[in-house]
């Protein structure tokens, strides 16, 4: 199939009125939340993500779209702002369903402001007057319905960071699920044992974008380092299937160090975890970093595999890191899923997840 954006086909919805703000609108298309603790005097304190917000009525969140109204926590729900059907490769999960497409749903507002957002137009709608993109009302049904239309086996919340729309992803998840379809999160990873507890029933898939290995990187981008080495843990223990991106930067987490750091801790949890290494392009408000080069990512694999790490990839530079675009059997070497970029050109490992030479079991999702 032709991967493309697919909003058009649902019925677009602007703004109350065409006069409303985008804040207004959004506001307008929410439910209670449910990661949520009452406190005195109608103040409520929400567990949607690491930030653990105290929010007083009339205030809102750190991420801007949960908020309290008279002392009940309205979250966002009934919309998407982003939709994409395209290989579930893109998002990146190599070892879930390979060859196959997710439907992808993005909505508005994250709790990071990260300078080289590559999805700044929804994730900083509410910070940047900028940014901002309409809502698109749209109901669980009608996206899975979608999703079966178009072939994909996965629907995933992302664009945004999902956390903070948790309760709208269950929504989406349980209808899927029902349908036979698996579902994922692509997270930027700041999350709460709360959260991880609610969306687990519900979810297969975890992606972590795992930003730097120090703490002062981490918080210019308006994170805590901490909170997200216990997610990963966190992740890993409750048994979603995990993978986790560290985009490369030169200059903000390239040094040595720190991916030295990031793959022994990758490794202390799970040598098993696959870690993919991507290339950084200038974007949004980051400028100044030169791309990230091949030769750069190369070094990176080589990290992460002297770490013990057994799946490590490089991802954006297709056709130019050699050996870790695929998949190999950490037991007897053989080439097991050989990838162009999103495209598989050889596929060997069976719904049984097993090595064909040597039978060694291939950590995933593949059936």
């Amino acid at each position: 199939m032709t991967h493309r954006g697919i909003v058009s086909l649902l019925t677009h919805a602007a703004p109350d009125g065409g006069a409303a703000t985008l804040s207004q609108a959004l506001d307008a298309r929410v439910r209670e939340g449910e990661l949520v603790e009452r406190l005195p005097d109608g103040a409520v304190r929400c567990f949607a993500c690491g930030h653990r917000c105290l929010v007083k009525p009339g205030r809102r969140g750190i991420c801007k779209v949960r908020f309290n109204k008279d002392g009940t926590l309205y979250v966002p729900a009934g919309y998407v702002a982003a939709l994409q059907c395209d290989p579930t490769e893109k998002k990146p999960f190599f070892h879930a369903l390979p060859g196959s497409d997710t439907l992808t749903f993005g909505m508005l507002g994250c709790d990071f402001h990260c300078g080289y957002c590559q999805n700044w137009l929804t994730s900083q709608a509410l910070r940047d007057a900028a940014a901002g993109v309409l809502p698109t009302d749209v109901t669980p049904d009608g996206l899975v319905r979608l999703a079966l239309r178009h072939g994909a086996r996965l629907v995933g919340s992302s664009y945004n960071e999902p956390l903070i729309t948790a309760e709208w992803a269950v929504d989406v998840f349980k209808v899927a699920k029902a349908s036979g379809l698996k579902t994922a999160f692509i997270s930027n990873g700041n999350a709460t044992s709360a959260v991880l507890d609610y969306i687990r029933p519900w979810t297969d898939c975890y992606k972590i974008d795992f930003k730097a290995m120090d703490d002062r990187r981490y918080r210019e981008l308006g994170g805590v380092l901490q909170h997200v080495l216990d997610a990963i843990r966190l992740v890993y223990e409750r048994g979603f299937w995990l993978e986790l991106v560290t985009l490369v930067v030169p200059g903000f987490n390239d040094d040595t160090d720190q991916l030295e750091r990031a793959a022994a801790y990758i490794a202390s949890v799970s040598p098993e975890i696959p870690w993919h290494v991507t290339a950084f392009h200038k974007d949004y408000r980051m400028t100044d970093p030169d791309n990230t080069t091949p030769e750069m990512l190369v070094r990176a694999c080589e990290i992460g595999a002297a770490a013990g790490l057994k799946f490590v990839y490089a991802g954006n530079a297709p056709g130019r890191v050699g050996r870790w675009e695929n998949t190999w059997c950490p037991d007897c070497g053989d080439l097991l899923i050989e990838r162009t970029g999103y495209v598989i050109t050889r596929q060997r490992v069976g719904a049984d997840g097993r090595c064909p030479a040597c039978g060694r079991r291939i950590p995933g999702v593949w059936c």
